[in-house]
């Protein structure tokens, strides 16, 4: 059974789906993008953030939860997101990382935006947890591993989010999850339990929902 294995599929409850459901209807609002960890909102709620390599889709997961096509900017090019951008949701914190690795943009900018991607996994006091995403099709590569590392220093726990699941051959599946499962198993700080989603298709956006929900 799925359930029994290492860092099987998130499973919330009933309860926990209905939860994401009602905290999702509510209006989610852009507050600010930022460049400087001194540019950062008071630490007065409850925050998560998403990271992950350029072009992983953190952007459009975060509109198909909150159902809202245009809220954050998603792009086909590498490196779009080049600031943290901090979305307001009741009590939460939405947090916009800028994706790591590759990107289409001058070296100067991308080591200026990852410095303060990093800075911030290590130094927000009120980030109750990352998640971390990967994109199905190709598994985790090491730039994931660095960043797993960076948020096991931090003692942030963190989350594995596999995206575009609806991309993915059949026959590629149980490796790439295999794959996950095997790196997840070095980082103390990984929580054990992987939500699968696509934005395209809306598949574990309401399990996702429910798992922020939880962490009220």
């Amino acid at each position: 059974m799925a359930g029994t294995l290492p860092f099987p599929e998130a499973e919330p409850t009933p309860e926990q789906i209905e939860a994401g459901r009602l905290l999702f209807r509510r209006e989610t609002q852009f507050l600010k993008g930022v460049v400087a960890m001194d540019g950062l909102p008071p630490d007065d709620r409850i925050e998560i953030c998403f990271a992950g390599r350029s072009n992983v889709g953190k952007s459009s997961l975060i509109n198909a939860l909150t159902d809202r096509k245009g809220l954050a900017r998603a792009s086909n090019t590498p490196g779009r997101t080049q600031e943290v951008n901090f979305f307001t949701l009741e009590h939460l914190y939405l947090v916009d990382l800028p994706g790591y690795g590759f990107a289409n943009a001058p070296v100067k900018v991308v080591e200026q935006w990852q410095a303060l991607m990093r800075a911030y996994l290590g130094g927000r006091a009120n980030l109750r947890r990352a998640f971390l995403l990967i994109d199905h099709r190709h598994g985790p590569k090491p730039v994931d591993d660095e960043i797993m590392c960076l948020l096991d220093k931090a003692a942030v726990p963190f989350q594995a989010v596999l995206t575009k699941a609806d991309k993915v051959k059949a026959a590629d599946r149980d490796r790439t999850r295999d794959k996950l499962r095997e790196t997840l198993s070095k980082h103390p700080a990984a929580f054990p339990e992987i939500v699968i989603t696509s934005s395209e298709t809306g598949a574990g956006i309401d399990t996702l929902r429910g798992v922020i929900a939880g962490l009220n």
